[in-house]
């Protein structure tokens, strides 16, 4: 994200790093990859040499492990105080399992949020990464990164970002504490629409295997909802004890016709109704190529990045080879076929 709105970006590798890590060259695009050995004192240096020019220094490893290389903060902020120094772990810099391996869904199971992801009677089943690694992690290390360089501008200072999954992952369920915390939360997965007991606001299959997503929450969506299904628009919609009869109703009459039927049936409503896409089906929809949400880099379509910036918009560079600093901007607006 860094490197696509349009920061200078280097990423160190351990020699043959790039092919051993997932996602390989296609993650690193626009960036400069480094390919050096931390043990080595000569590829030491010239890491050292890269952070003194860098604004900001991001690593991922285990706490203890950049101290025992000699570049912790505490060394490397003595020697340029305006460094932001930002820590990405599972667990934090701190507390019991901090040293600990783990991931996404051990964060998320952590968090006390995981409970919510489960339909009633079965487990919690998470999109993969989406959550925790991306959400709860990424991204919000990347806000703290943010703040942090705004507040150097006006201090000289620098500082350290303990970003932890486990916490952000905590963070971005505020919305749900606060609904419990007024009693509009319920536990109870009969009684929470949330949790996918109810008949407007869930995935439901089409007569051709395909699935239709609903979530029509609001009294006038479910109105316009049930009224294009052909079933009594004034069906009691906040009456949990209702919703097994009516989800009946719903899955039964959604099963009648394939899912393009469905799209026709609401294309243009307030029902919130939207068909559930594979990746590869999604760049083609026709919202998403108004929106120029995709671009073709090598043959495969990928995601514009997010959000869309009126003046200095996120340009995709290149997949990085290693040492190299390449920017395409092939990647400008272009729609796959």
């Amino acid at each position: 994200m860094l490197a696509d709105f349009g920061a200078e970006v280097t990423v160190i590798e351990r020699p043959g790093g790039t092919s051993r890590v997932g996602g390989g060259a296609a993650l690193h695009r626009g960036k400069t990859v480094v390919q050096a050995d931390l043990k080595s004192p000569p590829d030491l240096a010239r890491v050292r040499d890269l952070i003194a020019g860098a604004d900001a220094l991001i690593e991922a490893f285990r706490p203890g492990v950049m101290e025992r290389l000699g570049l912790g903060p505490d060394t490397l902020l003595a020697a340029h105080p305006r460094l932001v120094y930002a820590r990405l772990t599972g667990w934090g810099q701190t507390g019991p399992l901090a040293r600990t391996a783990g991931h996404d869904i051990n964060y998320v199971a952590l968090s006390g949020l995981m409970p919510f992801a489960a339909r009633p009677g079965q487990p919690p089943a998470l999109p993969a990464t989406l959550l925790g690694d991306i959400g709860g992690g990424a991204l919000t290390m990347l806000f703290g990164l943010m703040c942090a360089l705004w507040e150097s501008r006006r201090s000289g200072r620098g500082q350290v970002i303990d970003a932890a999954i486990l916490d952000g992952v905590g963070y971005m369920g505020t919305l749900i504490q606060a609904l419990r915390a007024d009693g509009h939360w319920s536990d109870d997965a009969s009684r929470n629409f949330f949790r996918h007991g109810s008949h407007f606001y869930d995935c439901f299959e089409c007569a051709d295997g395909r699935w239709l997503s609903l979530g029509a929450i609001e009294a006038d969506f479910h109105e316009e909802l049930m009224r294009r299904l052909g079933l009594s628009p004034m069906s009691p919609q906040d009456d949990p004890a209702q919703w097994p009869e009516l989800r009946e109703q719903v899955a039964a009459r959604l099963r009648e016709r394939p899912l393009a039927h469905w799209v026709a049936v609401f294309d243009g409503s307030d029902a919130c109704a939207a068909p559930v896409l594979t990746l590869a089906e999604a760049p083609h929809h026709p919202h998403q190529q108004v929106r120029r949400n995709f671009f073709i880099q090598d043959g495969q379509a990928w995601p514009m990045p997010a959000p869309k910036l009126s003046r200095t918009p996120a340009r995709p560079g290149s997949a990085a080879l290693p040492d190299t600093q390449d920017r395409v901007s092939g990647a400008d607006d272009i729609r796959p076929e």
